[in-house]
């Protein structure tokens, strides 16, 4: 005869597995909502935005992600849940180790920097640099605007079960794969050629890792992700001119090789042990 006590113990494992299974559904169901949410951006979304920025209608469907994230989150924990999520917009207090604010910040900055270098060096065309210092700050605003609308559902919500699943690595190229193919149809809408956005979408891919290995180790804030994501589209704004002369072999060549970096120096499976200075450890100082 069993015991209460067992009855007790295998309801509970029952609960736990059932959890977890639901769980794991989430992220996607989560891409299914985003998709049909997205689909009359990507239908009636040609035509070009008023903007220096070449950019078309459809780019605002960057807002859907948290569109998508909230309805989730509603039907998973109603509205607490989505205050939760909500105030992950400025967890900055999660990040302990104010250094990961340089990568953060300044990543994006230095890859684009090299770029020019490279491009100058290979005698590439590139017109005389105009940065609009005047109009960045509003560049800023906008982009991180933007990037609520996209890191609150990309990080605030889906990484996690992605990253319980399958590890960081993996769920990082998994979401950047995601989030390449999200963007597959705008780029077509911007008039780019094939090559342009293959090089541009395994940048993507491979950006999503780096913004993986910054999440982990700032201790899961989706504001400092946020903020990296406002740095990617500033830096790509300002680049000679208004993001004109911009090319994706170069910029996503040296993301590959940062990202590989990254890889060899944290380790896939949760990209936060640096493996050259101890354990759980940058630079000497304590990871958050």
């Amino acid at each position: 005869m069993e015991t209460t006590g067992n009855t007790s113990i295998r309801d509970s494992e029952k609960r736990d597995h059932k959890n977890l299974a639901s769980q794991e559904s989430l992220p996607w169901k989560f891409f299914a909502l985003l998709i049909l949410i997205t689909i009359p951006f990507w239908v009636f979304g040609g035509n070009r935005l008023p903007i220096p920025i070449k950019l078309p209608v459809s780019a605002l469907a960057a807002f859907n992600p948290v569109i998508a994230a909230l309805i989730m989150t509603y039907l998973q924990s109603g509205s607490n849940g989505v205050k939760e999520l909500v105030r992950k917009i400025f967890d900055y207090k999660k990040i302990r180790n104010q250094i990961w604010y340089v990568p953060t910040l300044f990543l994006n900055p230095v890859i684009f920097l090299l770029a020019y270098v490279i491009m100058l060096w290979r005698g590439m065309p590139l017109p005389d640099p105009e940065i609009p210092i005047l109009v960045a700050p509003l560049f800023f605003v906008v982009f991180f605007i933007f990037g609520i609308g996209e890191e609150l559902g990309w990080m605030g919500y889906v990484i996690d079960p992605l990253q319980k699943r399958w590890g960081a690595l993996n769920a990082g190229v998994l979401l950047g794969f995601v989030w390449a193919i999200y963007h597959l149809i705008p780029d077509l809408q911007n008039g780019q050629t094939a090559d342009w956005i293959l090089w541009h979408r395994i940048g993507t891919v491979v950006l999503r890792v780096l913004m993986v290995w910054i999440y982990n180790n700032t201790g899961k804030s989706v504001f400092a992700m946020i903020l990296f994501h406002t740095m990617d589209n500033l830096s790509w704004a300002l680049f000679p001119n208004y993001g004109s002369h911009y090319d994706p072999f170069v910029i996503s060549t040296i993301t590959c090789l940062v990202a590989l970096i990254v890889v060899l120096g944290w380790g896939g499976k949760t990209l936060t042990r640096f493996r050259y200075t101890g354990a759980g450890q940058l630079g000497g100082l304590r990871r958050a």
